[in-house]
C-alpha cells in the first residue's frame, strides 16, 4: 500500500476507533436485531415508516417516459418543491436551481468538505459531534479543530469559535438541533456567529463557509421554531436529509441548498456537481427524486416523540438519573452513574438494554437514548434503568 494512502487510513481508523468499537465489538453489535430487544441505540426505525410513503414510492415507480430510471443528477420539478419548502418553513428564498440533490445529509456533508477545502485547510467543529465530522474533514485533507460545548446546556460558545480560527480557517460546521444534546440555537447564536465569521473573513482576506447540518430541523418539541443559519450569514451551505423527518434512513435522500446572498452561486454549484460526480456519483436514485413532491409533505409523529421524550425524561430523573431535556432530535442524553459509561452500558446490554456510550460522541460519562424505540421497548428499558440506577 502507498505510504502516504497508509499513512491516511491509520489516521481515520484513529479517529473512528470509537464509533468501530461500538458498532463492530459492543453487545450491540453481536445481538442487534434479536427478538425482544430494548434498541435504544441508535435512530433506527422500530416501527414502519410513516403512512404515505411506500405509496409515494409505488405511485412513482411506475415510469412516465423511456428515461424514466436514467442518470439523474437534480430533478427539476424537485429542485422547485423544496425551494417552495424553504421559503415556507425558513422563510428562505432559495432559488430552485440552488437546491443541490443529495444521497443524504452525510453525501451533502462529504462533497461540500470536497468542493471547499485544500489540503491544509482547517475546519472547526463542535464536540460532542456526530460521529464522522473528525474523520470527513481529515479524508478530504482537511485539519479537523475541534471547539468543545459544555454541558449541560451546550451552548454554542462564540469565543471558543473565535479562539479557534486562524488563517487557514476555511469552514465551520455547525449542527442544529444538536445531536447528541438535542440543542436547537435560537437566532442570537446565529447572529453572533455570522457577524464573527463575517469579521474574520474580512480580516484574513477569505471567507469563512458555514456547513449547517440539519438533519433534525423539522424534529423540534414544545412549540420551537427552528432557524437555520441560512438566514443570517452568506456563506452558508444549508445540509438536509430526509431519512430523519420519515425515519427511513436506508433511503438517501437528500440536498444542500445555498442561500441568495451566497456570492459566487454558479460557481460554487458547479464546485458541488464535480464534487458529487467525482465521489462516485452522490445523487440520490431517479425513484426518489421522483417521489420527492410527495415525500416533502410526510412526517412521522413528532408529537408522539414528544410524549416518549417527555416519559423517558421524566421517570429516568425520578429514578435518580441526571437527564438533559432536549428540545429536538430523537435522543435523549443522561449521565451514567458508572464513571465508565462504557462499562454501564454494557451492563445494560446484560439485560437487554441497549443505548450509545457517551465516549462514543466524545462526551464521556454520558449515555444517549434515542426515541426512535417503540413505547414497548421503552417500558421494558425504564424497567431495567429501575434496577440498575442502585448497582455499583
Amino acid at each position: 500500500m502507498n505510504s502516504a494512502i497508509a499513512r491516511q487510513t491509520l489516521q481515520l481508523q484513529e479517529q473512528l476507533a470509537p464509533v468501530i468499537r461500538f458498532f463492530t465489538g459492543s453487545t450491540y453489535a453481536r445481538r442487534a436485531g434479536e427478538p425482544g430487544l430494548y434498541d435504544l441505540a441508535v435512530g433506527n426505525p422500530q416501527e414502519t415508516p410513516p403512512p404515505g410513503f411506500v405509496e409515494a414510492l409505488t405511485r412513482w415507480s411506475q415510469p412516465q417516459h423511456e428515461r424514466w430510471y436514467a442518470y439523474t443528477e437534480y430533478n427539476e420539478t424537485a429542485q422547485k418543491v423544496i425551494a417552495a419548502a424553504l421559503a415556507e418553513r425558513l422563510q428562505l428564498d432559495v432559488a430552485p436551481q440552488d437546491v443541490l440533490l443529495t444521497n443524504g445529509a452525510f453525501a451533502g456533508l462529504s462533497v461540500s468538505l470536497r468542493a471547499l477545502v485544500d489540503p491544509g485547510d482547517e475546519v472547526i467543529f463542535l464536540s460532542p459531534p456526530w460521529f464522522f465530522y473528525e474523520a470527513m474533514i481529515s479524508s478530504v485533507g482537511g485539519v479537523p479543530v475541534r471547539v468543545k460545548l459544555t454541558p449541560p446546556d451546550f451552548d454554542l460558545d462564540i469565543t471558543a469559535v473565535a479562539e479557534a480560527i486562524t488563517s487557514r480557517t476555511k469552514a465551520i460546521i455547525v449542527n442544529s438541533p444538536h445531536n447528541p444534546s438535542g440543542r436547537v440555537y435560537p437566532p442570537a447564536s446565529w447572529q453572533a456567529l455570522a457577524q464573527l465569521l463575517t469579521a474574520e473573513g474580512e480580516r484574513y482576506g477569505r471567507p469563512i463557509y458555514l456547513l449547517s447540518d440539519e438533519a433534525y430541523s423539522r424534529i423540534v418539541y414544545d412549540g420551537r421554531t427552528f432557524h437555520s443559519p441560512a438566514g443570517y450569514y452568506p456563506y452558508t451551505f444549508l445540509i438536509y436529509t430526509y431519512g430523519k423527518v420519515l425515519l427511513t434512513p436506508g433511503q438517501r435522500l437528500g440536498y444542500i441548498a445555498l442561500p441568495p446572498t451566497m456570492p459566487e452561486r454558479e460557481t460554487m454549484r458547479r464546485a458541488i456537481l464535480v464534487a458529487q460526480l467525482a465521489t462516485g456519483y452522490a445523487f440520490p436514485n431517479a425513484l426518489l427524486q421522483h417521489a420527492l413532491p410527495d415525500l416533502e409533505r410526510l412526517s412521522i409523529d413528532v408529537d408522539h416523540l414528544q410524549r416518549k421524550r417527555d416519559r423517558l425524561v421524566g421517570e429516568m430523573t425520578a429514578l435518580g438519573y441526571q437527564v438533559n431535556n432536549p428540545e429536538g432530535t430523537f435522543y435523549v442524553l443522561a449521565r451514567s452513574p458508572w464513571p465508565d459509561d462504557w462499562a454501564f452500558s454494557e451492563q445494560l446490554a446484560q439485560a437487554n438494554l441497549f443505548c450509545l456510550p457517551g465516549s462514543v460522541v466524545e462526551l464521556p460519562g454520558y449515555l444517549r437514548f434515542s426515541l426512535t424505540a417503540s413505547d414497548q421497548m421503552i417500558d421494558g428499558a425504564l424497567s431495567v434503568l429501575a434496577k440498575e440506577i442502585g448497582h455499583g
